[in-house]
C-alpha cells in the first residue's frame, strides 16, 4: 500500500511539472508570425487583385452576397 501511494504521488508530481512547463512555454514564447509582421512592411503593395464591389460591409458584420452580372 505504501509503494502504490508513493508511485501515485510521484506520477502526480511528474504530471503537474509537465503541465507547468507547457503553460510556462505558452506564456513566454512569442509566435514567429508576430515577430515577422514588422519586417513585411518593406514589400510594396501593388494593388487589389479583386476590384471592390458596391456592397459595403454592414455594421452587423454580415458579408454581402455576390451579385450576378
Amino acid at each position: 500500500m505504501k509503494l502504490e501511494s508513493l508511485l501515485l504521488r510521484g506520477l502526480f508530481v511528474a504530471c503537474l511539472t509537465v503541465c507547468g512547463l507547457i503553460v510556462g512555454a505558452m506564456l513566454v514564447q512569442t509566435p514567429p508570425a508576430v515577430r515577422l509582421a514588422g519586417s513585411s512592411a518593406a514589400v510594396p503593395v501593388v494593388g487589389m487583385l479583386i476590384p471592390a464591389s458596391g456592397c459595403a460591409l454592414p455594421p452587423d458584420g454580415v458579408v454581402c452576397p455576390r451579385q450576378a452580372g
